[in-house]
């Protein structure tokens, strides 16, 4: 369905304009790059709304398509449109944005420059989710990435930038698979278009899906935090601040994933069908691994970083299983996991801006010098270890039950790793937030009342969604429901 009015545009450009205005801003002006931010976003996240409540889940396909030709000898085109599976992440993506640049409410130093970049950013990863040109989405891609170096390193903690170049250069390595990846399936395909529905319906070869599959699963696995390649997550996890945080972890890492997804599944079916079994391995091993390593963290923001390493393992497994149940509950895992670790780090970032530290033996009893700050934590760990009636318990059920029907014995260890990281998340809880108070942080100010808010959005989703799943599920399904047909 094309559109009648560019909403999409609109959603990846609402971004771009409050950046050129923040440029033209004077560098005293905060207050007014915080306004500029913060109605951008809020724009952008309104006509996500408006997108999400029109999109026709009985008639499903891409709709709001917007289509121009760029390019005409390189077949390329600006080509944006909407299904069941990139719609719930631009969801995520406004969501986490808009909290995000309000939880920074308060930031002092560098105001117009930190807003600018994470402004940026975020037109990349609406782009990357929007975009049905692979040319488009490479670039949008790459912008996706850059900030996340001087977002870090300047506004970072703890071995920042040692954290913003290991971040960088692990993420580079991952986009020198995709562009050769994305040049071989060009010129193999015979078309020497980039579009994305046209290449799906080529028919490539077996022996070109196959090598194509393998350089996108890799390319954008490493974003994903496919183990072994996952190690620059934690640690920019650690190193960021708390908005970048919020959108690194909660939007970042799907870009990775539903670049395998878009991508690799859609593109090369039979590809997927050859490396599945590697694929559901190297998942599973992320999942169980992360939740050990979780387990031995002293570190709050290490405990998040390898819980993120372990439930983008959940994602992984369910791509991988080729079902209808575990594809859509991998889609439905990004954007709960999303939401879910976009309020623990704005909880953790609060605990830490205002003790100084993020380290669990120096903590406790902050429930009662910070509950509000501890209350919404806490609700963010519940939901990161599958809590009913959370939004993060009907993705994860999807991808188990679909997970021992297709692989059992991979199954049973993920299964296993999700109780040990039920295991961490419930002892940071009761080493951080009961037991003994720490009488040095009694003085601690709690998040005050124009600040709940934006918490408060990211509560209302995970709850919201955790008792209508509908909601999420009947858009996912719609759009998995084709893809998974390819794989038969």
């Amino acid at each position: 369905m094309t559109a009648a009015f560019p909403y999409l545009s609109l959603i990846m450009l609402a971004p771009a304009l409050g950046l050129l205005i923040i440029l033209f801003l004077p560098h005293d002006s905060k207050r007014a790059v915080r306004w500029v931010s913060l109605i951008s976003a809020a724009v952008s996240l309104l006509a996500t709304l408006y997108v999400w409540q029109a999109y026709d889940r009985m008639a499903g396909g891409l709709q709001f398509v917007e289509r121009t030709l760029w390019v005409k000898s390189l077949g390329i085109y600006y080509y944006l449109g909407v299904d069941g599976i990139n719609l719930p992440l631009v969801l995520l993506t406004s969501i986490v944005l808009f909290t995000g640049v309000w939880t920074m409410w308060d930031l002092k130093h560098r105001v117009k420059e930190f807003f600018a970049l994470m402004l940026l950013m975020v037109v990349g990863v609406y782009g990357v989710f929007l975009a049905l040109d692979l040319f488009f989405l490479f670039v949008f891609y790459d912008v996706s990435l850059f900030p996340m170096y001087p977002l870090i390193a300047i506004w970072g903690s703890t071995r920042k930038e040692y954290g913003a170049l290991k971040l960088t250069l692990y993420l580079l390595a991952g986009s020198a698979l995709i562009l050769p990846g994305i040049l071989y399936i060009y010129f193999k395909s015979g078309l020497f278009t980039f579009d994305l529905v046209m290449l799906a319906k080529a028919g490539l070869a077996p022996d070109v899906q196959y090598l194509g599959f393998f350089l996108f699963l890799f390319g954008f696995g490493v974003l994903a935090g496919l183990w072994p390649f996952h190690t620059w997550s934690p640690v920019g996890h650690v190193a960021a601040p708390t908005a970048v945080s919020m959108i690194h972890a909660g939007v970042l890492m799907k870009l990775g994933a539903y670049g395998v997804l878009r991508v690799g599944m859609y593109l090369c079916p039979q590809g997927l069908i050859d490396w599945a079994p590697l694929f559901a391995i190297l998942a599973t091993v992320g999942i169980v691994y992360g939740a050990f390593v979780g387990l031995a963290q002293t570190d709050l923001k290490y405990v998040i970083g390898y819980s993120s390493v372990s439930h983008m393992g959940l994602v992984s497994l369910g791509l991988a299983t080729m079902t209808l149940g575990g594809v859509s509950g991998a889609v439905f895992q990004m954007f709960a996991h999303g939401i879910m670790t976009a309020l623990l780090f704005s909880s953790v970032g609060h605990v830490y801006d205002s003790t100084h530290t993020k380290m669990i033996p120096e903590l406790g009893g902050m429930a009662k010098v910070q509950p509000r700050a501890s209350f919404f934590f806490i609700l963010a760990a519940l939901a990161g270890i599958g809590v009913p009636c959370l939004a993060s318990f009907w993705a994860e059920l999807l991808v188990f039950i679909n997970g021992f029907k297709v692989y059992p014995v991979l199954g049973t260890l993920a299964l296993s790793g999700l109780v040990v990281s039920a295991l961490f998340m419930l002892r940071v809880v009761q080493k951080t937030f009961y037991g003994p108070k720490n009488e040095k942080y009694a003085g601690c100010v709690d998040i005050r009342s124009s600040m709940i808010w934006p918490r408060a959005i990211l509560a209302g989703t995970i709850l919201l969604f955790g008792l209508l799943p509908r909601l999420m599920l009947d858009t996912i399904t719609v759009g998995v429901a084709p893809l998974v047909e390819l794989f038969k």
